[in-house]
């Protein structure tokens, strides 16, 4: 397992080497937080910067990346550190802090 290190700067764009089924996978990373969804979303590119999934919700508890499992890139999971929020959606200040986000192998 990979923790993909996160913040909650708003917009953020960052690049992130993963290791995914014995292969290191350079992926670009745009995170923005939808105050209307009261949630953050995340776009994923793959190393020549084309766009492989678009507003993926990051919600805990589910892998979020099972419907997009034919790409190849493995599984993500948001995970809650803090067992006393309620909520399984990080907010917009405690992103890479009470709750962050893990890859793994595909499944």
């Amino acid at each position: 397992m990979y923790i993909v290190p996160l913040t909650p700067s708003p917009n953020q764009t960052f690049t992130s080497t993963i290791p995914i089924d014995g292969k290191k996978i350079k992926l670009y990373f745009f995170l923005r937080y939808n105050t209307e969804q009261k949630c953050w979303q995340m776009d994923l590119s793959d190393s020549e910067k084309a766009p492989l999934i678009n507003s993926i919700p990051l919600i805990g508890s589910l892998n979020i990346l099972e419907q997009y499992s034919y790409l190849k890139i493995g599984s993500a999971y948001i995970v809650k550190l803090n067992p006393n929020i309620d909520s399984d959606r990080p907010n917009e200040h405690n992103l890479g802090k009470e709750f962050i986000l893990v890859w793994g192998d595909t499944q």
